[in-house]
């Protein structure tokens, strides 16, 4: 078969309402972190194996610990005296379960080995699809 090529069909579709809608949704996850990071209030968080994966600037201030050191290390093993792991996992615990503690008394070690207490309101952090994250 002797085909001869004659030419080339292009078929497209304008995507500018969706690449302008993936930049909004990227705007607004950046101003959302940057609220949390920058807020005048400590906010730390963990994952599901109690991991810590959030930590933000007044955590970093008031523990003397950065983000960098404490991210992926267990929250309640490394920054929790004995004395107060079993009531402080319980609390962390209920909240990956979907049960909300408010104004309970964190006691943290800081960098320099004082004791800390932050009050806190523990509740399930999750994903757009329900993970917990």
């Amino acid at each position: 078969t002797d085909e001869v090529v004659v030419g080339v069909v292009g078929v497209g579709q304008d995507i500018t309402a969706i690449n302008q809608s993936q930049a909004e949704l990227t705007r607004v996850a950046n101003d959302l972190r940057l609220l949390i990071d920058t807020a005048n209030a400590p906010i730390f968080g963990i994952n599901a194996e109690g991991r810590v994966n959030e930590w933000n600037r007044k955590m970093a201030a008031i523990t003397g610990f950065s983000k960098d050191e404490v991210f992926g290390k267990d929250l309640v093993d490394e920054y929790i005296s004995d004395e107060f792991r079993e009531s402080v996992r319980q609390v962390l615990d209920d909240a990956l379960h979907g049960q909300q503690t408010d104004n309970y008394q964190l006691p943290l070690f800081t960098k320099d080995g004082d004791r800390v207490e932050v009050l806190l309101n523990a509740t399930t952090r999750v994903d757009a699809a329900g993970t917990i994250v």
